[in-house]
């Protein structure tokens, strides 16, 4: 198995154990809010090319992450090619971990190192959402638990159950989406 194969079942296996875990709710609560914040900074330095968030212009949308995502919305250039389902639903199932980065251009999600609740062992996630459509094969998930001071991939098994995770996680926001229309 190539190495880059690897690294994405380590990153799906550990999100999906992370998915599974409780941990302290305010916890979470309070990392996922950070992590959401972070996200929405970088997002928004990428697309305005490192202006800060309050120099957006309003002509193109309200300033949030989504408005990249919709068509008819802002300049062609500036909209992201990713299932914006499958991004919120990453970083939903991801936020027990802290952020490293996220680019929706590119469709990567990046965290950096933490723990699931309970287990001692250090682990991180890689995401790259490929396409804009809601569907497995737009989704891969590299997960690593740190072992003897370096990353090792999880296993396959592992990385499905993580896949699996944000894949249910961004059905469940696409349902909740429609029922609002």
């Amino acid at each position: 198995m190539a190495l880059r194969d690897r690294f994405f079942a380590m990153a799906a296996a550990l999100a999906a154990l992370a998915a599974c875990t409780g941990g302290d709710p305010e916890q979470r609560a309070a990392q996922a809010d950070a992590n959401a914040a972070r996200a929405r900074e970088q997002t928004m330095q990428n697309a305005m090319g490192n202006r800060s968030p309050n120099q957006y212009d309003p002509a193109l949308g309200t300033g949030g992450i989504l408005d990249l995502f919709g068509p008819g919305r802002g300049e062609p250039a500036r909209q992201i090619g990713v299932n914006k389902y499958l991004w919120t639903a990453s970083l939903d199932v991801l936020s027990f971990l802290p952020l490293d980065g996220a680019d929706p251009f590119s469709g990567v999600i990046v965290t950096d190192w933490g723990r699931v609740a309970g287990d001692p062992t250090p682990f991180r996630v890689t995401v790259l959402i490929s396409e804009a459509a809601l569907d497995a094969r737009s989704l891969r998930v590299a997960a690593f638990r740190q072992a003897g001071g370096r990353p090792v991939p999880v296993s396959a098994a592992d990385n499905r159950r993580l896949e699996d995770a944000i894949l249910t996680r961004a059905r469940q926001l696409r349902i909740a989406s429609s029922e609002r229309r």
